[in-house]
């Protein structure tokens, strides 16, 4: 691992670097190729945390690439999500076992539930509820099965509900977070909750960021600590308490990725406004309006009145 990378304790005693992978290769087939080598590419840069899911499909090759890396199994952190169509009752350790199996890994470090809400096989909502789903994730917990548990996609409206019947508080809540979508509130309600915030499409999505390409500060402050705009934009991530999942097949910009430039508060800060410069500076830059459909599936105001978020930031 990377000599100055961060690390975050979460609220088991757990620590966590303040870089992993991400392994989500934008399709449900035809990845495995992708998904393989940049697992082991990642691990000969000295990764040790790989981020992955259920829906990826890219579970089986995750775990062949750990094996052939000969970095050993204990040194490596495996964190999974629960596929959105095992809601149902009984269905939690089903989707848990699944996942182990294609893995081939001996254990889960973390699992997480994927989304608050879950689908049918027929990919229509179903109508299991996130708390009965976090009792199933608790048992998990509680019989060994994995070393902690989290959640993805949560809101504070969700999370508010989901602490008042739990008896295990979620390690982590992973969603989309960068300086155009910073998440200031849940930010803070996370912590006073002891939930560790985790950010998926740290960077944006593609090689084309407007965030990487566009944004003047980024790119003032890439010129000046002489490092790449990625390495600017994890670096504030890391330094404001947040891990980043960045996914790159890329051996140079996976090594860029774990060897940050230190910033000083005024520049933290000064990326932490960006997002007030203007509207087009304050919006995801994942979740795209596949002609209306989020995810493809759901309308985006569905999908936004479903996860409790502005609806304005997904337009």
């Amino acid at each position: 691992m990377a000599s100055n990378l961060r690390t975050f304790k979460l609220n088991n005693d757990v620590e966590i670097p303040s870089i992993g992978v991400g392994t989500w290769m934008g399709g449900y087939v035809g990845v495995d190729d992708e998904a393989y080598r940049t697992t082991l590419l990642a691990l000969q840069a000295g990764y040790r945390y790989i981020d992955t899911a259920s829906g990826y499909n890219t579970e089986a090759a995750i775990g062949r690439a750990i094996k052939d890396s000969g970095v050993p199994r204990e040194e490596i952190i495996i964190q999974t999500k629960l596929s959105p169509v095992f809601h149902g009752p009984g269905k939690v350790e089903e989707s848990f076992n699944k996942s182990l199996e294609q893995l081939q890994t001996g254990w889960i470090d973390l699992f997480l539930i994927h989304t608050p809400f879950g689908w049918n096989p027929d990919f229509t909502l179903a109508e299991h509820r996130f708390t009965d789903v976090w009792a199933q994730m608790e048992s998990l917990l509680a019989a060994g099965k994995c070393k902690s548990i989290g959640i993805c996609n949560f809101s504070i409206p969700h999370l508010e509900t989901l602490l008042a019947s739990a008896k295990v508080v979620p390690v982590l809540n992973q969603v989309e977070l960068h300086p155009y979508m910073p998440s200031l509130e849940l930010k803070a309600f996370c912590e006073s909750k002891n939930i560790h915030l985790q950010a998926y499409t740290p960077l944006g999505k593609g090689g084309d960021s407007p965030l990487l390409k566009d944004d003047e500060l980024i790119k003032s402050l890439s010129t000046k600590h002489d490092v790449a705009p990625a390495q600017i934009v994890l670096a504030w991530a890391s330094q404001r308490g947040t891990s980043a999942l960045p996914k790159s097949s890329n051996a140079d910009r996976l090594k860029q990725n774990i060897n940050l430039p230190v910033l000083s508060d005024e520049e933290v800060n000064s990326i932490t406004k960006i997002h007030t410069e203007d509207s087009k500076k304050h919006r995801t830059l994942f979740h795209a309006n596949n002609g209306g459909k989020f995810m493809g599936l759901l309308p985006i105001d569905v999908a936004c009145d479903l996860m409790k978020w502005d609806v304005t930031l997904y337009q």
